[in-house]
């Protein structure tokens, strides 16, 4: 079956997608992602990104937290969404995309017009006096130098975004799961899968379509039910590797799930499962999946 086909018939109507995402989807915006070449990692910076963008060098010295937040984490004048932001708007618009779950905190997605879109990391136009806790704009920490102060009470204004060494947020996390585990497909793209607990929420899936659209490999490629190495106009213009061939005629529940778990153990990943009696697999997709991850994930 032609690539580009299988994943319509992903995204076809009445089916439900969540899209999962990260800082991939926003280079076409002319945004830097973190660990690509070229990226944020590529930078002379004193310490590591995951330093400068942590509470204690925040707390410790928030001159140098805004110079590099500044620089490297707002979004510059005149960013507009690509693409890919247009596009899943467009397909919550017909009702296929139920919610947008991201690790970026640019709005982009907001600002395409997507309007359930969960942002696991917060948002750079969210901000806070940390003393008397008024919410200002981005406007009010552009214009501080160095360190954003609050006119009223003069506390230091903190943006609303999840810094390491801080907590998700509840409500946030909790309303992500649930879109997953309702999810019929789960398209993840631009992102490397390489921060938790973000990158855990994908344990909750239990649809029967995994997409991975991303530059370099992530730990769910072997999982994955299409695979992509391009993001370009996703998900209307990407170049999708097939990994396994799919069934031409609708197949029984056992047997769908016993052709999942021989595709994963073609890609060197072994799954024991429970049987019942006359054979069937006691196991849906999801369930292999979520069970595949936990055994072969990085601990």
């Amino acid at each position: 079956m032609d690539e580009k086909k299988r994943l319509a018939e992903a995204l076809a109507p009445g089916r439900k997608t969540v899209f999962f995402g990260g800082a991939g989807v926003s280079t076409e915006s002319g945004l830097r992602d973190f660990r690509s070449a070229g990226g944020i990692y590529d930078s002379p910076y004193p310490f590591p990104p995951e330093e400068m963008v942590s509470r204690g060098y925040f707390d410790r010295d928030p001159a140098g937290f805004y110079d590099f937040y500044r620089r490297e984490m707002v979004p510059p004048p005149g960013t507009r969404p690509n693409a890919a932001h247009r596009r899943l708007a467009e397909l919550e618009a017909e009702g296929r995309v139920i919610a947008v779950v991201t690790q970026n905190i640019d709005g982009l997605h907001q600002a395409a017009g997507s309007r359930v879109v969960y942002e696991l990391h917060g948002s750079v136009h969210r901000n806070h006096c940390m003393d008397c806790r008024r919410p200002y704009g981005l406007d009010a920490v552009m214009n501080g130098e160095p360190v954003p102060r609050c006119p009223v009470c003069g506390g230091i204004i903190k943006p609303d975004v999840v810094l390491y060494g801080e907590m998700l947020d509840d409500a946030t996390v909790s309303a992500a799961v649930a879109a997953i585990e309702r999810a019929d497909t789960l398209l993840v793209a631009g992102t490397s899968l390489a921060v938790y607990p973000a990158a855990g929420l994908l344990r909750y899936f239990n649809g029967d379509c995994l997409a991975v659209v991303n530059l370099s490999p992530t730990p769910m490629d072997r999982q994955a039910d299409l695979l992509a190495d391009l993001l370009k106009g996703m998900p209307g213009h990407v170049n999708l590797i097939p990994l396994n061939e799919v069934e031409e005629s609708p197949l029984k529940p056992s047997r769908r799930v016993a052709a999942f778990q021989k595709r994963l153990e073609q890609r060197g990943v072994t799954v024991t499962v429970r049987r019942r009696l006359g054979g069937d697999i006691d196991a849906s997709c999801g369930q292999l999946r979520r069970k595949a991850m936990k055994e072969h994930s990085p601990q």
